[in-house]
């Protein structure tokens, strides 16, 4: 992503990274602030899509004010899913009974199970 921001500098193109999936916006913070910190230095012509749906799942959610993105507080790319979320989402992958189907199985190789994200 960065090649396209400088690329796009050079031949005075504008981007807007699409951010409409869930933890895009949470990724994208950190591409528009690259941008206006390292390639542009101004907002002028600077647009970054934003939806406002499953930031709870998120260690670090995105955080917006005025319509601009504030800078994340923490380290990282702002992209770890909280715990609880994950194992609420994989739970719901398995039947009753615990075992998960077996496309799930056989694409990973073995059971997926909750991360410890602590």
């Amino acid at each position: 992503m960065l090649a396209v921001l400088l690329l796009a500098a050079k031949f005075g193109v504008p981007v807007c990274p699409h951010a409409g999936g869930v933890g895009l916006c949470e990724y994208a913070q950190h591409i528009s602030i690259f941008d206006y910190g390292a390639v542009g230095a101004s907002l002028d012509g600077r647009v970054c899509e934003f939806v406002d749906h499953l930031h709870e799942h998120f260690v670090d959610p995105v955080r917006v004010d005025g319509g601009r993105y504030l800078v994340p507080t923490m380290p990282g790319c702002s992209v770890e899913i909280r715990s609880e979320s994950l194992s609420e989402s994989l739970s719901r992958t398995a039947p009753v009974g615990g075992k998960q189907p077996k496309r799930l199985r056989r694409r990973y190789g073995r059971e997926a199970r909750s991360i410890d994200c602590s």
